[in-house]
């Protein structure tokens, strides 16, 4: 039988005051690397299965019934019944203040199906964190599909991170306010493996190249994250505690306990700190582009001006707090798009002020620091439109006198995808303007499509990955004149942003597992020679496959690939083979979406869309497509209620066959 409720003693140290910053998987975490040793089993804290009849610590969230239920149950006889919601995020939560320890990794497991006649959502699980009156939201599970039909798991990690006053875990919808079920929840802590030090430190490895770094929150400075990241870094970037939201949440009432505990960190331990990012178009608090009545401001004069006084007040405070503390900017973060004419994104900042918001920022930043590299930042650098609409941004504003002393290349990129050419021929682009280089943001997903998830990774991706990475630092480090930095995002892959977007399934970009131990992608860096070649590769990453033509046949290939993917919007690439004996000069693809899917922009081609009817032209460069040869492109698209494969391929015309 069951046990109906448990709370077992902790074989750790003493409570400490507690605060969390969340780390997401879908699964339980795994090692992705052969194991010098097993990690020891997890160690339960807490089980709920509800079988006494009590809601076994489980509350509202709000006005909702939290109740036993019988009718139905993942184990047993009983589950946990929330009724008479009223909006998403209320739900079962059940506190955990008393039950977590700083520094220590904990699995949170829970069962969840929605009440019976209930229409399909999305459910996931979250914590609720407090201090001094304030509450913080992290997800441990993103949002995963579920029905009243069947039980679904969701599985994640949590690290304490520094202090707070209440800590509870809940579990709410994505939208809607459907009834729902859970059973079964469980937390546990899981003992780690020491960090290795019988391996070379990566930062002395490439001492001679560049300085590496990694992307920090409160959890990498504590514990065993903090002993990895002196071990292996020379340089840190906080990941979030710099921008605007957490910085300035409401105007004039600055919060600096994130940025100056990492910030302090970094200088204490002598690394050097990137400051991300003073302008982006996300994570900007609603009321920076409202006027003090809540009105939206506008391009007029006045509000123009307020704006860019609000925008200098905010780099005065932020850049003046730290001074020579951080000696690298992201002033302006993502402000290409390459579909417009001019290249330039219409965010909000450039709706209101046009490009007097980045010069302003830039303008600011170098009176408040003045020897401080000043940066603008973006990611898909390597795809040739975005490319080159930077290069003429930076062109400009560099003629204008605007202070931009280098270019950030994100480098978020998955283990087919860029090749090596369209990466050195980033780099190459920006050589000629004399700024620095760096690239700022590198994970390797193990992901080609959205609609991937494996509950482990598959040894062939990991080897794969590992490739990808010893043929990326090496181009690196032939450039490394032009770059002054690489910096990983993540420190392992305990704690990626990349297992909730674009969608939630455990990945595992980094060069370290989640038990902090070295993986091959490691060693495709250190020493490659030290990759293990037991799994079969993949295809090389860098490599089109070739087509043969097929003889007296006018024939053609399709390869459509979602790369990302979010809610409301996704990336997508498509490559067009032609398989048949014949060339085809000023080519015509075609395509129709199933789902209503909307093209807002492509690269390497023109794009046209009519309803569901989708229709590229060539570029100048690309309207050759020889006998065997591939034309490849890519593009960002909207969707709404799915977003299933386009069907219809035509070259020409001509049917394509796909795979």
């Amino acid at each position: 039988m069951r046990a109906p409720w448990t709370r077992r003693r902790r074989l750790l140290p003493g409570l400490l005051a507690l605060a969390c910053l969340a780390t997401v998987a879908v699964a339980a975490a795994v090692p992705l690397s052969t194991p010098s040793a097993r990690a020891a089993d997890p160690v339960p804290v807490l089980d709920a299965t509800f079988e006494d009849g009590t809601t076994q610590g489980f509350r509202p969230r709000a006005g909702e019934t939290v109740a036993v239920s019988t009718a139905v149950a993942h184990g047993g006889t009983r589950s946990l019944l929330t009724s008479g919601r009223t909006a998403s995020w209320q739900g079962p939560a059940i506190d955990l203040l008393d039950e977590m320890v700083e520094g220590t990794r904990y699995t949170l497991t829970v069962w969840v199906r929605l009440a019976a006649g209930e229409s399909p959502g999305q459910v996931r699980l979250s914590v609720q964190r407090d201090s001094g009156g304030t509450s913080a939201y992290d997800q441990v599970v993103g949002d995963t599909a579920v029905t009243a039909d069947a039980w679904v798991r969701l599985s994640g990690t949590y690290v304490l991170a520094h202090d707070v006053d209440g800590l509870s875990a809940y579990v709410e919808t994505a939208g809607g306010t459907a009834g729902l079920h859970l059973d079964d929840f469980t937390m546990a802590y899981q003992p780690t493996r020491p960090v290795q030090t019988d391996i070379p430190a990566l930062r002395e490895v490439l001492a001679t190249d560049f300085p590496i770094g990694a992307a920090i929150g409160n959890r990498q400075i504590i514990g065993d994250q903090a002993v990895l990241l002196r071990r292996h870094f020379d340089t840190v970037t906080p990941g979030n505690a710099l921008k605007w939201d957490a910085t300035q949440p409401t105007e004039g009432a600055f919060r600096w306990a994130d940025a100056d505990t990492q910030v302090g960190f970094a200088t204490g331990n002598g690394l050097s700190v990137r400051g991300h990012t003073l302008v982006w178009h996300q994570q900007t608090p609603a009321w920076v582009f409202t006027d003090t009545d809540g009105t939206p401001l506008t391009s007029d004069p006045a509000d123009k001006a307020l704006l860019l006084s609000r925008l200098e007040a905010h780099i005065r405070a932020v850049v003046g707090r730290y001074g020579d503390a951080i000696g690298v900017w992201d002033v302006a973060n993502e402000v290409i798009d390459e579909n417009q004419s001019d290249g330039l994104r219409r965010s909000r900042w450039y709706e209101i002020s046009g490009l007097d918001y980045l010069r302003t920022a830039f303008r600011v930043a170098r009176e408040v620091a003045p020897t401080a590299k000043l940066y603008i930042n973006d990611y898909n650098t390597n795809v040739p439109a975005k490319r080159d609409k930077l290069r003429d941004l930076v062109t400009r504003l560099r003629a204008e006198g605007v202070p931009v002393d280098g270019v950030g290349h994100q480098m978020h990129v998955n283990v087919q995808w860029p090749s090596i050419a369209e990466t050195e021929a980033m780099l190459q682009a920006f050589i000629p303007l004399g700024v620095e280089q760096q690239v700022t943001e590198m994970d390797v997903s193990i992901y080609v499509a959205n609609d991937e998830s494996f509950p482990t990774p598959p040894a062939d991706r990991l080897l794969t990955q590992a490739y990808r990475y010893r043929d990326l630092f090496a181009l690196y480090r032939r450039y490394a004149d032009e770059l002054t930095s690489v910096t990983l995002w993540g420190l392992a892959d305990d704690d990626t942003w990349l297992d909730t977007f674009p969608v939630a399934r455990k990945d595992a970009p980094l060069l370290f597992d989640t038990e902090l131990q070295a993986k091959s992608a490691y060693w495709g860096i250190v020493d490659p020679t030290r990759i293990d070649p037991t799994p079969t590769p993949t295809a090389s990453p860098t490599a089109s496959p070739t087509a043969t033509p097929t003889t007296g046949l006018d024939t053609c290939r399709a390869t459509y690939t979602v790369t990302n993917q979010w809610p409301g919007g996704f990336q997508a690439s498509l490559r067009i083979t032609n398989t048949g004996v014949a060339a085809h000069d000023g080519w015509t693809v075609r395509w129709r979406f199933p789902d209503g899917q909307l093209v807002s922009q492509l690269w390497n081609g023109t794009v046209r869309q009519d309803g569901p009817e989708v229709t590229v032209t060539p570029t100048s460069w690309n309207s050759a497509l020889p006998a065997g040869g591939t034309v490849e492109f890519g593009f960002l698209a909207g969707w709404k209620t799915s977003n299933n494969r386009p069907v219809g391929f035509t070259l020409d015309g001509l049917t394509c066959t796909t795979g």
